[in-house]
């Protein structure tokens, strides 16, 4: 059974950071691309980074570059997200993602999902 269990989520103020972890089991994780996506209310979910199977490269959504930080730990099957300098715009429920290609985001084709984690930034 496949399971990607997100955490690190809270509310912080606007210039906080907050580090999002995901660990994945029931995949061979060192072959995955990895992903994490965001959904706010009453909008659609949104592609935020993906890291490919060595945490040797990384691919950002303009919104989030500069700020956010993807990484891999592939000997503890764990992706994670540092979000540094928040804003209130990045308030959402944040989701890890797999996709069984070594190496792929545009598009991102996402084999399993997480539940989610909230997110949620103060002004």
């Amino acid at each position: 059974q496949v399971q990607l269990v997100e955490s690190g989520g809270g509310l912080v103020q606007a210039g906080d950071s907050l580090r999002l972890s995901c660990a994945a089991s029931g995949i061979t994780f060192s072959t995955y691309t990895m992903g994490w996506f965001r959904q706010a209310p009453g909008k659609e979910r949104e592609f935020v980074a993906a890291i490919n199977w060595s945490g040797g490269t990384q691919y950002y959504a303009d919104s989030v570059k500069g700020r956010f930080t993807i990484s891999r730990d592939n000997a503890k099957h764990t992706v994670y997200l540092q979000m540094n300098g928040l804003t209130p715009g990045d308030t959402a429920v944040y989701s890890c993602a797999a996709d069984n290609r070594l190496w792929a985001y545009n598009p991102f084709r996402a084999n399993y999902w997480g539940q989610g984690t909230q997110v949620t930034v103060s002004s």
